[in-house]
């Protein structure tokens, strides 16, 4: 969906489900009181589309939400529990905030280890002020960072995720693939590989959204929706040279000085040709005023690549599988359970996704 790529492009999978009281640290204790105070807030989307009090907006949307929970779990073979089935009001715009890192002259993201999920390729803070304070310290230490206002995640389903208030930002479809694509997380989801997890989610988060609108008889917004992948494929496909680019420079071993020249050039040209992409498709994408503002840097094309590199290898499973998404599962399953260099060679050997930085 363009949503990744006009506001922010990051989601994910939350640490908290590792911060249990057998573990300490700062990170962590942060962790576990912010999801503590998210599922303390939850009230049942029922109770609130029944009660009169409720403000006929949020009815109208909680009700759009419950009537996808049920197609999610019934025509999509996603998991039929409890998550999305209560609603959080944060109070806020995010409720946590990704910092995403990749070293001054390489692609490849900086991981974070940690129990439960693995390794992931960002860290994610519920105050604002820490994820900008660890950004500082990983600027300091000569790395390209972007920090990325996040309005939802998964814990995998060791809690019950509700719908947050963060999530009704995004229009009536954004919201459901939303919904799709944390309930995809909690379907499969493989230690140590963002970019497998978080392809596969939004692979499946696409093709949910497409039969939820074709169910719905919703033509208006099935072009829409196909405008919106046109764009989007337009501009990955924008940023695939200047990434071929950057990769060839920072294997090339001339000096620091001379890389550091060249990697302002090529971000330079590629801001150029976004904004004429803009203007030849009559669209705006939004985020890339915020990294430009700031300078293009390998942290935000890192965090791109995390979500989309691997996504046109699931396409072609899916079609393999001639559109059977049980069958489509157990082919993602299949692949899980190989080293992640073959499951990325399957999936993504095409996008030339450089491997994770430590």
């Amino acid at each position: 969906m363009v949503r990744m790529l006009t506001e922010s492009p990051g989601r994910g999978v939350l640490l908290a489900a590792a911060a249990g009281t057998l573990l300490s640290g700062c990170y962590l204790t942060q962790a576990a009181l912010g999801q503590y105070r998210v599922l303390h807030a939850r009230q049942p989307i029922d109770a609130l589309i029944a009660a009169p009090a409720t403000p006929p907006q949020l009815r109208a949307r909680l009700t759009e939400v419950h009537a996808a929970r049920e197609f999610a779990s019934r025509e999509l073979g996603l998991p039929d529990n409890d998550s999305y089935r209560s609603y959080a009001d944060i109070g806020r715009e995010f409720v946590v905030w990704n910092v995403v890192a990749a070293p001054e002259f390489s692609l490849a993201p900086k991981r974070w280890c940690f129990p439960v999920v693995g390794c992931v390729a960002y860290r994610g803070y519920f105050h604002e002020r820490q994820a900008h304070d660890l950004a500082l310290t990983l600027e300091a230490r000569g790395f390209d960072v972007v920090v990325e206002g996040v309005p939802a995640y998964s814990t995998l389903g060791r809690f019950a995720d509700p719908v947050l208030s963060s999530m009704l930002r995004y229009d009536d479809d954004e919201l459901i693939a939303t919904l799709f694509h944390e309930l995809a997380h909690q379907l499969i989801y493989v230690k140590n590989d963002s970019s497998f997890n978080e392809a596969f989610a939004t692979a499946v988060e696409e093709e949910g959204l497409k039969r939820w609108l074709a169910q719905r008889g919703a033509a208006r917004r099935i072009d829409a929706f196909d405008l919106e992948q046109r764009r989007e494929a337009a501009l990955l496909a924008l940023l695939a040279p200047a990434r071929a680019q950057l990769a060839t420079l920072y294997g090339s071993g001339v000096s620091a000085a001379q890389m550091r020249a060249a990697k302002q050039s090529i971000f330079a040209q590629l801001a150029a040709e976004v904004r004429a992409l803009e203007r030849r498709e009559g669209v705006h994408y939004g985020v890339y005023d915020q990294w430009m503002a700031r300078g293009l840097n390998n942290a935000q094309l890192a965090s791109l690549a995390t979500y989309y590199d691997c996504v046109p290898g699931f396409e072609r499973l899916l079609a393999a599988q001639q559109g059977d998404l049980p069958r489509f599962y157990a082919a993602v399953r299949a692949l899980a359970l190989e080293s992640r260099s073959e499951r990325h060679a399957a999936l993504c050997a095409a996008a030339s996704a450089p491997a994770a930085a430590p």
